[in-house]
């Protein structure tokens, strides 16, 4: 019921690229968020997803997050969680335009789940270097070697929980995280604040599920008024964050 009413309120109070004043946010809505281009890697992604569909492998799925508001059993199918659990068609084709647009080179992505999305930023730069992070062993295991099955060479797949993982990344100068796990208000504060030390100006983080839950949408309320953060576009399912310093401190809630 929450979703359903944050989605109502956030289509009476989004606009499109007509409310956008910004050169920088305008060209980012214009060229890449409504980008139409078909482009060939959505058939590449499209038939990766619909080989997950067709697997018959169960995984025992251990959820060190919220876990999935549809499947609650332990031993999940893989066709169920590409279904409910993995980045939408959607999802994943504007994660590829995104990292197609800004060219991302150091990409950091928390929850790779059954590589959907790391597979799509993968295609969008195959000389980018992409680290994953998944809590769930089986999980982390199983797309580990589908990427490698789809000879993806660029992702370095790592398992564990995110804050044990995150303080060895700080030293790091990341281009682009995407956070898409563990959908908690403080654990999502925490992340972010701890990750932080990777920004340079040109940096974007990309926050999945942003009205998830009450507390998902106070994390986001709290990250779009943190002084490092400058600009923020809320797509409702996607929120992104920029740090540049040229631009005026300004929030803009965009339709897909």
């Amino acid at each position: 019921m929450y979703q359903f009413l944050a989605y109502i309120k956030f289509i009476f109070t989004a606009t499109n690229q007509h409310g956008v004043h910004s050169p920088f946010i305008y060209n980012f809505v214009t060229k890449c968020l409504y980008d139409k281009t078909n482009y060939d890697a959505y058939t590449q992604l499209n038939n990766y997803r619909k080989r997950l569909k067709t697997s018959k492998v169960t995984l025992e799925v251990k959820d060190l997050g919220e876990g999935s508001k549809v499947l609650d059993d332990t031993h999940r199918s893989v066709s169920d969680m590409v279904k409910t659990s993995s980045s939408s068609k959607k999802d994943t084709q504007l994660l590829y335009r995104l990292a197609t647009y800004f060219n991302f080179n150091n990409i950091l992505e928390l929850g790779t789940s059954l590589g959907m999305g790391t597979y799509a930023l993968a295609l969008a730069n195959p000389n980018s270097k992409i680290t994953t992070i998944e809590g769930c062993k089986n999980t982390s295991s199983f797309a580990k070697t589908k990427l490698e099955e789809l000879e993806i060479n660029n992702v370095d797949c790592l398992m564990g929980n995110f804050s044990e993982v995150i303080p060895n990344l700080k030293d790091q100068t990341l281009d682009f995280i995407f956070f898409d796990g563990h959908h908690n208000k403080e654990a999502t504060i925490q992340y972010f604040e701890s990750l932080l030390s990777t920004v340079h100006n040109d940096t974007i983080f990309a926050f999945d599920d942003i009205y998830w839950s009450e507390g998902m949408t106070e994390a986001w309320d709290y990250i779009k008024n943190h002084h490092a953060v400058t600009v923020t576009v809320d797509c409702f399912h996607f929120g992104f964050v920029f740090f540049r310093k040229e631009q005026v401190k300004e929030h803009f809630k965009i339709r897909l």
